[in-house]
């Protein structure tokens, strides 16, 4: 049977079949969401017609739905005419797949999913008794607990999660940076940032050289190329400055700074998720859009950097690392009708 797996967030859509194939587009939901079944019959005209499509979401918590359970329900129906007639399921929390109906009447379960999706398929890699998996993607962190290859989280939902440390609303991309310190050191002094989403932390990762430049990508915060040149126009704007009135040595090290931040904030995340487990942690599962920044995080980590470290990116090809949420629910989905015939 030939799976397909669909990723709905608030930001990014993600698709990825059975075997290996694998796409990831922009897509602001809170901006269109009357559009998501038109983008997703475009995403999935490089893929082949499914015969079962599997799905996950965070996209519900997008504030065009007043609800979650609005939000569920209208991903699913753009989701249903999208991909007719090939039927479609559900992961939740529980560990299962779940029919579409259920999901709208326990939104819950299928509300933001994705991560359980990806430790429950990737954490069969971590046989010891204790594991960690470290996401970071665009948008958010996952910080999730493994008992012998399984997830063993503290929270289900979203603000569970971000309660246990287990969810970081922070990622190696559209976090603004007035999100990660109130200012920055600037002459001798501490200068506010500006509560605008003038540059977020793709530049600076941009200007740190962590992250490649793109000049095509425009998904940045004035809608200019993601390079070094336009990063550093953006970074002055973060204390309201043009590049006549900054130097380039000043955003650069304005850059290092708010990067220490940042990764400090998911430091102390992991310390609190560390603080809960029964098991040392000998085994450190990475992944995500920004894996980059996870493996920079562990390996100055006291002691997460003593385990041992899978890059899960390394494993597959950069599009299905991407998109390795979509892929999880893929392969799940087809190992679990396997096991069913």
């Amino acid at each position: 049977m030939y799976v397909i797996g669909l990723d709905v967030g608030g930001a990014n859509l993600k698709a990825a079949d059975c075997d290996g194939k694998a796409y990831s587009v922009p897509f602001p939901l809170w901006k269109t969401p009357e559009l998501l079944a038109d983008a997703l019959r475009e995403l999935l005209t490089n893929l082949s017609r499914p015969d079962l499509v599997a799905v996950t979401m965070t996209g519900e918590l997008a504030d065009c739905f007043e609800t979650k359970a609005a939000g569920v329900d209208q991903i699913l129906s753009a989701i249903e005419a999208a991909v007719t007639p090939a039927p479609v399921i559900v992961w939740s929390t529980g560990a299962e797949f779940i029919t579409t109906d259920l999901a709208r009447e326990y939104p819950l379960l299928a509300a933001a999913a994705n991560w359980h999706a990806l430790a429950t398929w990737v954490g069969r890699m971590v046989q010891e008794p204790g594991g960690l998996l470290i996401d970071i993607g665009s948008t958010t962190t996952d910080i999730i607990p493994l008992e012998q290859g399984f997830p063993v989280p503290a929270g289900l939902t979203d603000v569970e999660r971000l309660l246990s440390g287990e969810l970081v609303y922070t990622g190696g991309r559209r976090t603004p940076l007035a999100m990660l310190s109130h200012s920055v050191p600037l002459r001798d002094q501490q200068c506010p940032l500006a509560a605008e989403s003038f540059a977020t932390t793709l530049d600076l990762y941009l200007l740190l050289n962590m992250r490649p430049e793109d000049a095509a990508d425009l998904d940045t915060a004035n809608g200019q190329p993601a390079t070094r040149e336009a990063a550093e126009i953006r970074l002055a704007r973060s204390v309201c400055c043009d590049l006549t009135e900054i130097s380039t040595e000043e955003v650069q090290q304005m850059a290092e700074w708010l990067a220490e931040r940042h990764q400090d904030q998911i430091h102390r995340a992991i310390d609190q998720v560390l603080a809960r487990t029964t098991e040392p942690i000998t085994a450190v599962l990475i992944s995500g859009s920004a894996v980059f920044l996870a493996e920079k995080i562990v390996k100055s980590h006291p002691v997460l950097s003593l385990a041992r470290l899978t890059n899960v990116a390394e494993i597959f090809n950069a599009s299905v690392a991407d998109a390795t949420c979509a892929f999880a629910v893929s392969r799940l989905a087809a190992e679990r009708i396997q096991l069913k015939e």
